[in-house]
């Protein structure tokens, strides 16, 4: 009797612990701001599981997404690859219904999609916001874009340059998606490699810019660090919904955090960026020399480069942190205007984003 309550007792312990390692995750959250007017999601629209050529269930993704801070997610494994068949056999919706139970509960903003992948070139596009994959696997690439469209899908173009330049140029059959509206994004960024050639069509032809993990192993990362996470995409939506996560991207309020970078459109990075930055009045005056303080409440290291004559020559703002600015100047007046770019957040290839620091002076 004393052995067999023993046993239990054992039992009744790894039982707990086991449901202590299943319940037990711990969200870390990813610090970005919120802008005027919108809220800020954090997104990855492009993940792979065993249904295609992942190494992962369904749910596994889900746990991932929510361990490491994310709002809102799409599993796209492949329509026409699909090279665990012997074991897992095709079913195109049935990633999406294993998943959306889990991500429910976590209460991740979940979306149907898949990715069609064809030689390079055309390339590789992803469709989202899906009600069935089904008829979306069809030979034709133009009548599958076609399907894609006429469930009002959102498409955009993966990691164009990925197999080089010339094999990812804009061609014939991109200009006929573009015209007949069957186009709406393009990845800026996948992975561990940014497409400027992508950044740039994004700004030309009014795409818009996405950034995403593409997958295709675990990730056994526990949070979003500001040098370890997945490649994302930020999306400034006004309710969060997936009719609003659909509204932002059809819109183009979006931006890309990739590495050490931000990447979009100026109309978003500017208020990001302030929305970003606490600046202290300046606190004492002596002689010449003027200080205040400077907080950064984001997620990314910010580097500034001084573009006037008035400043720091560079500031570097570490995440969630405050540093103390001295700046020299005679100015008597009520507020002083510092010209910066921000480096590191880029709104064109090879184009940071310029800014002004406004820093209320002392009496």
């Amino acid at each position: 009797m004393r052995m067999q309550r023993r046993i239990s007792l054992w039992l009744g312990i790894w039982f707990l612990l086991g449901t202590v390692c299943l319940w037990g995750q711990v969200r870390q959250e990813i610090q970005f701001p919120d802008i005027p007017g919108y809220q800020t999601l954090k997104c990855d629209f492009h993940m792979h599981t065993v249904f295609s050529d992942g190494n992962v269930w369904p749910t596994v993704r889900v746990d991932e997404a929510w361990r490491q801070g994310l709002d809102g997610i799409a599993i796209t494994d492949h329509i026409e690859y699909q090279p665990h068949k012997k074991d897992v056999p095709t079913q195109h919706n049935r990633p999406y219904v294993l998943a959306l139970g889990k991500a429910k509960q976590m209460n991740l903003l979940m979306t149907r999609g898949t990715e069609i992948t064809r030689d390079t070139p055309p390339g590789h596009f992803n469709a989202i916001f899906l009600q069935d994959v089904n008829p979306l696997d069809t030979k034709d690439f133009l009548a599958c874009i076609e399907q894609a469209n006429k469930q009002k899908a959102f498409v955009f173009w993966n990691h164009q340059a990925w197999k080089g330049e010339e094999k990812g140029k804009w061609m014939e059959v991109h200009t006929t998606m573009y015209e007949k509206k069957w186009l709406h994004g393009m990845e800026v960024c996948n992975g561990s490699s940014y497409y400027p050639s992508a950044h740039k069509w994004c700004l030309d032809k009014n795409l818009t810019m996405l950034g995403n993990s593409d997958i295709h192993a675990p990730d056994l990362r526990l949070k979003s660090a500001p040098n370890d996470h997945r490649t994302m995409t930020l999306v400034f939506v006004k309710t969060r919904t997936l009719q609003g996560l659909k509204e932002a991207l059809q819109a183009g309020r979006t931006a890309v955090w990739f590495e050490r970078q931000i990447i979009g459109r100026a109309e978003y990075l500017e208020p990001l960026f302030h929305a970003s930055v606490v600046i202290s009045p300046c606190h004492h005056r002596y002689r010449d020399n003027v200080y205040c303080t400077i907080t950064n409440q984001s997620d990314i290291t910010l580097e500034l480069k001084r573009k006037g004559k008035t400043g720091p020559q560079t500031i570097s703002l570490s995440p969630h942190t405050t540093d103390l600015l001295k700046i020299r100047t005679k100015s008597e007046t009520k507020q002083l205007a510092l010209s910066y770019e921000v480096t590191n957040y880029l709104i064109a290839p090879e184009t940071s984003l310029p800014v002004k620091l406004t820093i209320d002076m002392p009496n």
